[in-house]
């Protein structure tokens, strides 16, 4: 396989990626950089659904080696997670960062990029940006003064999957790998337990975007690293409320045969599920509601998917 490079240098080089910040923040005076789309004017301070301004908060970043495979390798995936979210999931595991009050370090796209350049120093395989929907401006800003100071690792957007085409157009060309959830078929049952209105049309949406700007996931074949592509991340819920069926059917007959697909089987009740009466998804999932999905998947045609291989040194 050739000698790999990122698809922001070439951005970088002919001053697109410039203008592509311009244009980010230009934006966020009437912010549409998520399927919301509110129409907060965050360089005056409004802050609007994901409760965030015009500077990112950072919870942590470090080499993540509890990542797919293809991202974590051998030295880890180079992990930055975003405070707050755009979604508000009541059973996010990670509700300590992501609810509209959690607190963070707001950083400057200056201090963005230089934790980007200590993760490659570090060895990382990879840039991750973990919920980066709300803060797509300050990521493009960073990953120019990082890219100008010798950033070379391939970014990964790893995202619920509520995101904007108006963002989703900006990234285009920056962004190596795309990694969205799939989390919902039925809109009602995505607006009970995440709060978000019209959730499939918007992630079908921006999922087929996404393909069409990179392509099924390139994996390296010396080093099963992955380099570039689609990796789709669909959580198995209880009493079947993500529609597995039809999302696995989406993707292999509307986006392609061959996405990469993780299949995830972690659901435990955490949040406000852990707490309140909410169904199926007050108890984990099982073991034979995992394996049913993976068998509706290869069903449906689909044949690549995340099974924990070791990954070469």
């Amino acid at each position: 396989m050739t000698e790999f490079q990122p698809a922001y240098l070439k951005l970088l080089h002919s001053g697109e990626l410039a203008r592509r910040v311009e244009a980010a923040y230009e934006h966020m005076k009437s912010c549409d950089l998520c399927a919301w789309k509110c129409r907060a004017n965050r360089l005056a301070g409004q802050t609007g659904v994901c409760k965030t301004g015009e500077k990112a908060l950072v919870s942590s970043y470090f080499p993540h080696m509890g990542e797919e495979d293809c991202l974590r390798g051998w030295r880890g995936s180079g992990t930055i997670f975003f405070v707050r979210c755009n979604m508000r999931c009541q059973y996010c595991q990670n509700h300590d960062i992501s609810r509209p009050d959690a607190e963070g370090l707001a950083v400057e796209p200056e201090d963005l990029a230089a934790m980007m350049l200590e993760l490659q120093a570090q060895g990382c395989h990879n840039i991750n940006f973990v919920s980066p929907s709300h803060v797509v401006a300050p990521i493009l800003a960073a990953v120019l003064i990082a890219a100008q100071a010798g950033l070379r690792l391939p970014l990964v957007y790893n995202t619920g999957g509520y995101d904007s085409p108006q963002a989703l157009a900006l990234l285009d060309g920056v962004i190596d790998i795309y990694m969205p959830d799939m989390k919902y078929s039925d809109a009602v049952i995505g607006r009970r337990y995440s709060k978000i209105p019209d959730y499939p049309r918007h992630n079908r949406r921006a999922v087929r975007e996404m393909h069409r700007q990179v392509g099924d996931l390139v994996i390296d074949p010396q080093t099963g690293l992955a380099r570039r592509g689609l990796l789709v991340r669909h959580l198995v819920l209880p009493g079947g409320l993500a529609g597995t069926k039809a999302i696995m059917r989406f993707l292999a007959k509307q986006v392609s045969p061959d996405t990469y697909v993780n299949i995830m089987g972690q659901y435990r009740p955490a949040y406000r599920a852990a707490h309140e009466d909410m169904g199926p998804l007050s108890r984990p999932v099982t073991m034979s509601e995992v394996i049913e999905a993976r068998r509706i998947a290869e069903e449906v045609g689909l044949h690549r998917f995340d099974d924990r291989r070791r990954v070469l040194s």
